[in-house]
C-alpha cells in the first residue's frame, strides 16, 4: 500500500463551492490546500472520457439528454455551471498531476457500458499517471469495471464502493485485489471497521459534511473522508482537531 492517505478528499473536484466535476473545482480544492480530489469518469458518445455524475444531462448542465448518446460537439459547448464546460478526463489528471493533487478516478458507466468504459479509463489512467509522484487510485460501485481495471491497469491501486458494505466484502477486496474500502458514512458498522484495521485496510467514508460526524468517523478508525463541505474542512483553515491529517 501506498502511504497514508489524506485525510480529506474533495467531492466531485469542489464540493459545493464550485460547479462539480469541473477543472474548476479542482482548481479550488487545490487553492484551499486539499492534497485529494475525487471524481466520476463517464464516456461520451463518442467514447470520450469525461467528468460527470450523472448519466443525464439535466442536473448539472444546461443540456438535455443521456452523456453516452451525446456528441463531443453538443458535449463541450454545455455550461457545467458559472461557465465552466464538462473536462475530458485528460484534462483533469493533467490539471491533477501539475498541482501534486492525488485522484480518486471513479469509473462511472452509464447503464450498459460497463466494459467500455472500464477499458477505456483504466488504460488512460495507467498511461496519463505513468511515473507520477503522486499516483491516482481508481474505483466504482461497478464490480465488473474493478474487475477490468484490475486486469488492464493492475499498477493502478483499486478502491473497492459500496453503499452498505456486504458481508462479503473481503472476497471481494481479494478477488479485485484492491487496497482500499469506500462506503457510505451512514451505513459503515463496527464490526468492518474492526477488520479492517486488523488487515490494515484504508476505510473511506462518502459524503461527510458536519464537523461531528467527521469527528466521530476519525475515533471510530475511518481513514479518508469524502466532503462537500471544502469551506469547513479546508487544511489552510488550520485547525487543530485531528481532522486534517493524513497520518
Amino acid at each position: 500500500m501506498r502511504k497514508p492517505l489524506p485525510r480529506w478528499f474533495a467531492h466531485r473536484g469542489g464540493g459545493s463551492l464550485a460547479p462539480e466535476n469541473t477543472l474548476a473545482g479542482i482548481r479550488l480544492a487545490a487553492r484551499l490546500g486539499f492534497r485529494a480530489v475525487e471524481f466520476d469518469v463517464m464516456l461520451s458518445g463518442d467514447g470520450t472520457p469525461v467528468l460527470i455524475h450523472d448519466e443525464t444531462l439535466e442536473r448539472t448542465t444546461n443540456g438535455v439528454g443521456r452523456v453516452c448518446d451525446t456528441s463531443d460537439a453538443v458535449l463541450f459547448v454545455l455550461d457545467a455551471g458559472h461557465g465552466e464546460r464538462i473536462p475530458r478526463f485528460v484534462e483533469a489528471a493533467e490539471l491533477c498531476r501539475e498541482l501534486g493533487l492525488l485522484a480518486n478516478v471513479e469509473i462511472k458507466p452509464a447503464f450498459g457500458h460497463e466494459q467500455a468504459t472500464a477499458e477505456v479509463v483504466s488504460r488512460l489512467t495507467a498511461e496519463l499517471w505513468r511515473g507520477a509522484t503522486v499516483p491516482p487510485l481508481i474505483s466504482s460501485f461497478s464490480l465488473e469495471a474493478l474487475e477490468i481495471a484490475r486486469d488492464l491497469a493492475p499498477e493502478i491501486d483499486r478502491g473497492v464502493l459500496f453503499e452498505a458494505v456486504p458481508a462479503q466484502w473481503l472476497d471481494y477486496m481479494r478477488r479485485l485485489q484492491a487496497v482500499s474500502l469506500h462506503c457510505d458514512a451512514q451505513l459503515l458498522g463496527d464490526e468492518v471497521l474492526a477488520e479492517a484495521a486488523v488487515r490494515n485496510i484504508p476505510v473511506l467514508c462518502y459524503t461527510v459534511n458536519r464537523p461531528e460526524i467527521a469527528k466521530a468517523l476519525v475515533g471510530r478508525g475511518v481513514s479518508s473522508m469524502f466532503t462537500d463541505r471544502l469551506d469547513l474542512f479546508a487544511p489552510v483553515t488550520g485547525a487543530d482537531d485531528g481532522l486534517h491529517s493524513g497520518g
